[in-house]
């Protein structure tokens, strides 16, 4: 079952993912490969436009169909939990709500950056929900489900996949969590 990539790329045209691995990071390529789903495309990008509002203003893809995903760190117990959110780009991530309970943390707040980028093995900005260490939760908003074709990361600053958000649900660790995005 195909995937019309065309409303989430803008002026962008769309490769199949595994056609162009050189844009995706390692463990992106792995996740992707390991799916082997032609449902999962690429573009490449300028990467100085990798953040959100940047690439949808040069590249003409809307806003409700790109998706921030982000890690989220808390303690319990002198042990940190992570887990990865992924909302809308119109959205924010109710860290101290929804992500805290799922934690079963005291304190929830976004990872630093060097952790995140360490962890991931992906780059800052283009965090993504594919490849994702194993024992992290992916919390998916439901609104990302239920979009068409949403743009994500690649791991890489230099690229962005589009897929139909029921792909990003049946991801590994992909949980979807009611009133994530507010």
């Amino acid at each position: 079952m195909a995937v019309d990539w065309s409303a989430a790329a803008g002026t962008l045209a769309v490769a199949p993912a595994l056609e162009h691995p050189e844009l995706l990071a390692d463990p992106v390529a792995d996740a992707v490969r390991a799916l082997d789903d032609d449902r999962i495309g690429v573009v490449a990008i300028d990467p100085g436009l990798a953040d959100t509002a940047a690439f949808c203003a040069e590249y003409g893809s809307p806003l409700e169909l790109s998706a921030n995903c982000v890690v989220v760190a808390g303690k319990r117990g002198g042990e940190v939990r992570y887990a990865a959110c992924l909302v809308l780009a119109t959205t924010r991530v109710d860290v101290n709500g929804v992500v805290k309970r799922r934690l079963d943390v005291r304190k929830a707040s976004f990872a630093p950056m060097d952790d995140a980028v360490r962890l991931t093995g992906m780059e800052y900005g283009g965090i993504t929900p594919f490849g994702l260490p194993g024992d992290w939760p992916l919390l998916v908003d439901p609104a990302v489900v239920a979009a068409p074709a949403v743009v994500v990361g690649s791991g890489l600053r230099r690229g962005k996949l589009i897929t139909a958000g029921s792909v990003l649900a049946d991801l590994p660790g992909a949980e979807v969590a009611d009133s994530l995005g507010r």
